[in-house]
């Protein structure tokens, strides 16, 4: 792969920055990142998992149970949330999340609406979390029966 030697010098600049071994693994972790935003943007119905970062103003109203309600209305996509108190009413909440692009981006769109809301960020991988239950039909079916 050949770049300019500007971006290049860069490049190196950021591997040695980051303590990296190699440039190989940074280009590899940029690739990943745009072919998780792109499989976000091009194909919405693609499963994603990842976090929802926001930072928000506690004193704007009823930020925080407006942002509960939001949460709730997607439980199917917040795993769960982690909140953290921050210097001067500011609070800083992370989501871990997964399920189809689109309805990720929904989320951050109904969150982004709750006046308070300061900066929020969607980080997405595409690999997932193992299934955290599953269910047989059939041992479903036959406890139906015994019953």
């Amino acid at each position: 792969m050949s770049l300019p030697a500007e971006l290049s010098r860069q490049l190196d600049l950021m591997v040695e920055e980051r303590g990296l071994p190699s440039r190989s693994q940074l280009i590899a972790e940029l690739i990943r990142n745009e072919l998780a935003q792109h499989g976000a943007t091009m194909r919405p119905e693609d499963m994603l998992a990842g976090t929802i970062t926001l930072v928000y103003r506690g004193d704007m109203g009823r930020v925080r149970h407006q942002l509960a309600q939001t949460q709730g209305e997607y439980l199917k996509e917040v795993i769960s949330s982690q909140h953290v108190f921050l210097e001067d009413d500011q609070s800083l909440e992370v989501l871990l999340v997964q399920g189809p692009a689109v309805r990720l981006r929904d989320l951050c769109d109904a969150l982004r609406k709750v006046r308070g809301v300061q900066q929020l960020r969607l980080f997405t991988t595409t690999a997932l979390l193992p299934p955290l239950h599953e269910q047989e039909r059939g041992a479903a079916q036959a406890g139906d029966r015994a019953a």
